[in-house]
């Protein structure tokens, strides 16, 4: 019988923070949760995690569930109707990486906005919202998903926040974040969660990204939208059991884990300036605001696929490919200080090895 090749695992892992693992001690804590049974509301460690978010964010309510995409979804079935339209920026993750959930789970149209690495003016999105017709579909709402990922991890300014759903209410719409990087975002800005949040009729956060638990997601609200999104989280399979052996690695991480994501910023910075000096590479420090960093590799002449290749097979180190030429790299728990000038140099070399070889 075959066995399964085994797995390489990267020396320095720049892929994503959603694959960051579990500390020891947030497994030790994990092991010894409180459990009981969550659908029937009697797991105590998935109550105490809801109840943590929803102080956090300053909502009434809020409901564990398995990922932020089932966040995101959830919210927009709760908050709008078969046939609405809902405003966000064309590099949403609503648009790009939920299998156009909107449509399939919802029955919505979601039309793009061309914002600036991924956020959209006040301008924009009033021009956007359609007059009412009974030919055309109701803009009913807005999604702005901070950090923009896709955007570089990019900050969403609170005050641009506060102009486009306070537009947005002008017109009776509802306003919900995808707040998967939210609390990236407060740290770096020193805007605690529940004054961002305060604008939405809900928000979700990822508790799988930086803050390195291994799944989950909280969605918030006030106490009837979370009754009904309990309805859709048990239609759509996603009520569990003693679900509070993973909903305790939230609450460690909501414990210890928020302050230290200035250090995965910190690494980031470091990043994006060490690769701006490295020839064939175009990066801008400047645009980067949290934990993402974005380059080019055009002038190499290697695609990003490739680039991307060959620093995983001949140094170990794990990008991501974010367009034809466009890499990604993201810092997050398991990136320590040390292993920064290992992927740059590793990154460097690949680069050099390009340009000598056109």
């Amino acid at each position: 019988m075959s066995t399964p090749a085994q797995v390489q695992r990267p020396l320095v892992d720049l892929y994503s923070d959603t694959i960051t693992l579990p500390t020891p001690e947030m497994r030790a804590f994990m092991a010894e949760a409180p459990l009981g049974d969550e659908q029937k509301g009697e797991d105590p460690s998935v109550n105490e995690l809801t109840a943590m978010a929803a102080e956090l964010l300053g909502k009434e309510a809020a409901v564990f569930l398995p990922s932020g995409t089932m966040c995101n979804e959830i919210a927009l079935a709760v908050h709008s109707r078969p046939g609405d339209e809902v405003l966000t920026d064309r590099t949403a993750h609503i648009i790009n990486y939920e299998v156009g959930g909107p449509a399939a789970l919802s029955g919505i149209n979601v039309r793009a906005l061309d914002g600036e690495r991924g956020v959209f003016t006040a301008e924009q999105f009033r021009a956007a919202i359609r007059p009412a017709s009974r030919y055309a579909p109701v803009t009913s709402g807005v999604v702005i998903e901070q950090t923009s990922n896709a955007g570089g991890g990019t900050i969403w300014p609170l005050e641009r926040i506060q102009e486009i759903t306070g537009i947005g209410r002008e017109h009776g719409m509802w306003a919900h974040m995808d707040g998967a990087r939210l609390l990236n975002a407060s740290v770096a800005s020193g805007v605690e969660p529940h004054v961002y949040a305060a604008h939405f009729d809900s928000v979700f956060v990822d508790l799988s990204k930086g803050l390195g638990a291994p799944v989950g997601g909280i969605l918030a609200g006030t106490q009837d939208f979370i009754d009904q999104a309990w309805r859709l989280k048990q239609r759509w399979g996603g009520a569990m059991r003693q679900a509070g052996v993973i909903a305790s690695a939230g609450v460690y991480a909501l414990r210890h884990h928020v302050a230290r994501l200035a250090e995965d910023h910190a690494n980031a910075r470091v990043l994006a300036e060490s690769l701006a000096s490295i020839e064939g590479l175009v990066v801008r420090p400047e645009h980067v605001d949290t934990n993402i960093v974005l380059f080019d590799v055009a002038e190499t002449g290697l695609s990003a696929a490739e680039f991307g290749k060959r620093t995983f097979e001949r140094f170990g180190v794990r990008v991501s490919v974010f367009g034809p030429t466009t890499v990604r790299v993201v810092t997050h728990i398991d990136v320590t200080a040390s292993q920064v000038p290992v992927a740059v140099a590793a990154i460097g070399e690949v680069a050099a090895g390009a340009l000598a070889a056109r």
